[in-house]
């Protein structure tokens, strides 16, 4: 028995003992990956932390005029204060340059700089960030959030290790079909990844942070907004597998083109209702979701008709 992974055709047989010692250490694999991942990531924890909180710092003083957010209201307060007490302190300069009295002007002087200390002292306008409640939830949410980045980061690898291992039961012909479909995997994972990160989710929680916050004192906790943020990222990575399902059972015959078009109406509803099974129900997460996947799905269509139209499809191949 083979102790390292080694390519298998699909002309040699295995036992169940050497389909099992393979899966064993794939899974091995994947877990040496995985800790590689989770490693970098706790040790870069302070950046992947900033990474994951960048959606959520873009959903304040967007409107701090006329926003009714105590947040944002106690901000533009303090930011109101700011700029008073600069300006007092150039009015006491003036006074102070114009006295004569040298009592007077050091009166002037005193109170210039008591208005720049008390303009030192207003905090800074600061974004929103998530909060902890527990005494040990910093720790414990910055090792969550570490091993949810180590998964996002190691799924394409994990991915192709599971096509990996079906490969073999794939005859010559299927494999010619397969392999390039394989190879779109991470690519198409991580172009989901980075749509969702930059598309879908600001959009949803800006609309979900800011939404009746005049009725609410909003404060997210760090454990809730982490696991919505990489469900988000992760559901969409897998999401943008469409087109790999699609290709694939078109060129093994299983559907065809015209089929896929002709269902267009079912693929909407399985589209609404995968939208409202990921994370948000609400109206723009669904949306935000919804429209990649209809336009995957119709990119999908159109690159298994050029494909239909360049090659026959494996199902021919197959025919005697």
């Amino acid at each position: 028995m083979a102790t390292t992974l080694r390519p298998i055709r699909h002309e040699d047989r295995l036992s169940l003992v050497e389909h099992l010692d393979e899966l064993r250490k794939r899974i091995i694999v994947c877990l040496i990956v995985f800790v590689a991942c989770f490693g970098l990531c706790l040790w870069q924890g302070d950046r992947v932390l900033d990474i994951v909180n960048r959606p959520l710092e873009r959903t304040a003083f967007r409107d701090t005029k006329g926003s009714k957010d105590p947040f944002e209201r106690t901000a533009a307060l303090q930011a109101q204060l700011r700029k008073s007490a600069l300006a007092s302190a150039a009015s006491y300069d003036d006074l102070a340059q114009a006295a004569e009295d040298p009592a007077i002007r050091r009166g002037y002087q005193q109170l210039a700089t008591q208005a720049r200390a008390l303009a030192r002292s207003v905090p800074p306008q600061e974004a929103k960030r998530p909060v902890t409640l527990g005494v040990g939830e910093p720790f414990t949410a910055t090792v969550r959030i570490a091993g949810y980045a180590a998964l996002l980061i190691a799924l394409p690898f994990l991915l192709y290790q599971a096509y990996a291992f079906v490969l073999p039961a794939f005859s010559r012909e299927e494999r010619s079909v397969a392999l390039p479909l394989m190879a779109m995997v991470p690519f198409l994972f991580i172009a989901g990844v980075v749509f969702a990160y930059y598309m879908v989710l600001p959009n949803a929680i800006n609309f979900l942070q800011n939404f009746n916050d005049d009725k609410f004192d909003i404060l997210l906790q760090a454990k809730d907004y982490y696991r919505f943020s990489i469900t988000v990222l992760i559901a969409m990575g897998l999401c943008f597998q469409v087109p790999v399902g699609i290709l694939a059972l078109t060129r093994l015959g299983i559907i065809s083109v015209g089929q896929l078009r002709q269902s267009r109406r079912y693929s909407i509803l399985g589209i609404a209702v995968i939208a409202m099974l990921l994370p948000g129900q609400d109206p723009v997460t669904m949306l935000s979701l919804m429209i990649p996947l209809y336009v995957l799905f119709e990119g999908s269509i159109l690159l298994a008709w050029l494909a239909e139209r360049r090659a026959p499809r494996v199902i021919d191949d197959l025919e005697p």
